[in-house]
């Protein structure tokens, strides 16, 4: 039995979109490999963050290139939040050094040859996560989503819920429709009643449940899910800058539990208006998840163990061909220098 620890943040840095890796593809990789800019500084390449979270306020204050700084590096912002998929892509072709995303995306990509390694780790958002219904469905269990649609995005977080939602209630997963779906095409999708219920994570069931017309029928905490969030680095990058690495998570860490504390503080760093704040009953709802949620660790034994239980699980419900060997793509951070 796997013991309880703190829960850490909630919130993560931002991914790399496929948009912008194609255009970092068109680039080439010469033209995009991390090294130093003027007096030897190495540049570690990590996805813009957008306008919340530790990075965010990091990249406008300062703050994260002033911690880099005692390593020999700065940032170089590039990409913009989306999918861990195309950023482990990226990672793969030498073109982006940090990314972010869930354990369960994490272990697909594992799947394909990767070119990385898992350096942090924040326990499963046990209030963000969940599947959305909307008020008045008629769906109040997770049995009633016998014979309904679900929209999940594919080998990640979106199936992992379901199916581990449907496996703790007895049901059979060809019991309940699966259409997959990017996550950014979902809203319209499950607004328009085109399906009846979406296995979502915080970052799009904020402004859902914000509105007042969604809620979970069941929460990470119900479904029992084991859906770390985990930041990943290059492994070319982690050998040749291990002092870099060290130096980026002592940031996160600190950073992540400033940011529980105070979550606000966190929330539209560089503008409180447009499609990238969050306002109203969605700031509301934001704060109190982070709140709820944890800091960015070091990955100890626990979280490898129940890794591996999302990888059998994966494995058992054939989303993936084979069980994946997490343990092999993760780093020690404490033994780094």
């Amino acid at each position: 039995m796997n013991l309880p620890r703190p829960l850490r943040t909630a919130a993560a840095p931002a991914l790399l979109t496929a948009t912008a890796l194609l255009a970092l593809t068109a680039c080439g990789s010469s033209e995009a490999d991390s090294g130093s800019g003027a007096g030897g500084t190495v540049e570690i390449r990590i996805p813009d963050p957008g306008n919340s979270g530790v990075l965010a306020l990091g990249k406008k204050d300062g703050s994260l290139d002033k911690a880099l700084a005692k390593a020999g590096a700065k940032v170089r912002w590039t990409g913009s939040a989306g999918p861990f998929a195309p950023a482990a892509q990226a990672m793969n072709a030498n073109q982006l050094d940090i990314a972010t995303g869930s354990i369960t995306s994490g272990i697909t990509s594992l799947a394909q040859r990767p070119g990385f390694k898992f350096f942090t780790a924040v326990d499963p958002d046990a209030a963000g996560e969940g599947i959305l219904v909307k008020n008045g469905s008629g769906i109040g269990s997770v049995a009633d989503l016998v014979g309904k649609k679900v929209a999940v995005n594919q080998g990640g977080t979106g199936e992992y819920l379901l199916l581990k939602a449907l496996a703790k209630a007895g049901i059979p997963a060809e019991k309940v429709k699966r259409v997959y779906l990017r996550p950014d095409q979902t809203a319209a999708v499950f607004n328009a009643g085109k399906v009846d219920a979406w296995a979502v994570w915080a970052t799009y069931a904020v402004a859902e449940i914000g509105s007042g017309k969604t809620h979970f029928v069941a929460d990470g905490a119900a479904i029992g899910s084991d859906n770390y969030s985990l930041n990943a680095v290059r492994t070319g990058f982690a050998e040749q800058h291990p002092g870099v690495v060290k130096a980026l998570y002592r940031y996160l860490h600190d950073a992540s539990a400033k940011e529980k504390q105070d979550p606000a503080a966190y929330l539209n760093v560089f503008t409180e208006a447009g499609p990238t704040a969050v306002t109203g009953k969605a700031k509301e709802v934001q704060t109190a998840f982070t709140r709820e949620g944890g800091t960015v660790d070091a990955i100890g034994p626990q979280d490898i163990e129940r890794f591996e239980d999302v990888a059998g699980f994966y494995a058992e419900q054939k989303v993936t061909p084979d069980k994946v060997d997490v343990a092999t793509h993760l780093l020690d951070i404490e033994k780094l220098k």
